[in-house]
């Protein structure tokens, strides 16, 4: 591996667990409270979706990669931050108190984190520091047509030729295509394969030719999702996550990853804070409605319990299932906090604009009643 973004350095650079928890939040609270401008806040309290206005991200990314925490759970030798779960979310939640800009990188979050973890030097070594430096941006192609929560159905052709895959058939729902540099997919190399086998994961850069991306506008305006086409378009073989036939195993790893921080605690933080202004500026702050806060509050507090004690390997329950419950839970009480914000102020763009982005929140990642259904046959339910 070279030394093009300097692991060498960032390899022998102090790690933030040596500090004392105290010590820890000072200088988070330090960075945050300096590196902060108005202009950023701002951009953070009037995101509604997935993540913050472009030009927000680019200069909120920038801030955080020379600091060296644009990757908190990455470790240290990768570029990242190295943080125990504590940290990570110390982070997370004082980035949501102050309104900090949202990122939500599909390459920080989850493909970096599959690459770690799975893939070769040569892909750590040319995937890695291009995620960090904000040269690649990734989307992910799973769902299609007919096959959402049941990705075993997915149909996308993968046929060799030679070195190549050639590709032909569609994904739909795909987050931020439009502005992505390289997709993660799984597709069917196996065309007599049926279910989870015959599949491959693939690493496919974006302006390949064939490749065609329609975005899909959603009731609120916004066009956040996309269809992508792919039409006999070439892609080389070795760039893949797991052996040939073998993708199932790669793409469930994966949706572990992004199932368990897709809706975190701090997301929900800012979500209620913008309920909580909402009521006050639009309704007032009633009985009724400052008992409806109340109990969200609890949730939250009650959420954060669990996500600290899941990231930290404390539970019994097996990864996967873990993740779904996180799933699970973080996108109902996203949703029933934003409904909260809309019933205080109907009339409010923000306020519709938040519910709506929400509603997709039990579809994406799996729909909460495959998660129910996970987590049922993890009790021993038939």
């Amino acid at each position: 591996m070279d030394d093009s973004f300097g692991f060498s350095r960032l390899a022998s650079r102090r790690s933030d667990n040596e500090l004392e928890p105290a010590a820890f939040q000072g200088e988070v609270d330090a960075f945050l409270d300096q590196a902060l401008t108005t202009v950023l806040r701002a951009a953070g309290r009037a995101t509604t979706g997935l993540k913050s206005s472009p030009a927000a991200c680019q200069a909120w990314r920038q801030k955080l990669l020379e600091r060296g925490w644009l990757a908190p759970s990455w470790p240290v030798e990768h570029g990242g931050a190295g943080w125990n779960a504590t940290q990570r979310l110390y982070f997370e939640n004082a980035c949501a108190a102050r309104d900090a800009p949202i990122l939500q990188s599909s390459g920080i979050r989850t493909i970096g984190p599959l690459i770690i973890a799975e893939g070769s030097q040569a892909q750590q070594a040319r995937y890695l520091p291009a995620i960090l430096r904000g040269e690649h941006e990734w989307c992910q192609g799973f769902s299609e047509p007919q096959a959402g929560s049941d990705l075993s159905a997915l149909s996308l052709r993968a046929e060799r030729d030679g070195d190549e895959f050639v590709l032909s058939g569609s994904k739909l729902w795909t987050s931020f295509a439009q502005y992505a540099t390289h997709m993660f997919l799984l597709a069917r190399c196996d065309p007599h394969s049926t279910g989870g086998s015959g599949m491959v994961f693939l690493l496919v850069e974006m302006d390949r030719p064939g490749i065609n991306v329609r975005p899909i506008r959603f009731i609120d305006g916004e066009d956040e999702t996309n269809e992508v086409f792919f039409d006999a378009v070439r892609t080389p073989v070795d760039d893949r996550i797991g052996s040939i036939g073998e993708g199932w195993k790669a793409a469930k790893r994966l949706m572990a990853i992004a199932r368990s921080n897709n809706t975190t605690t701090g997301l929900l933080r800012r979500a209620l804070r913008a309920a909580q202004r909402g009521v006050i500026e639009q309704a007032g702050m009633d009985a009724g409605f400052a008992l409806l806060l109340a109990d969200m509050a609890l949730r939250v507090d009650t959420f954060e319990a669990l996500e600290v004690r899941v990231s930290a390997g404390d539970m019994a329950v097996a990864s996967p299932q873990a993740a779904s419950a996180l799933k699970l839970l973080a996108t109902e009480l996203h949703q029933a906090i934003t409904e909260i914000g809309f019933d205080a102020a109907p009339n409010s763009a923000f306020a519709q604009s938040k519910y709506f982005a929400t509603r997709a929140a039990t579809i994406y990642s799996g729909t909460s009643e495959i998660h129910r259904n996970i987590l049922a046959r993890a009790i021993g339910c038939p």
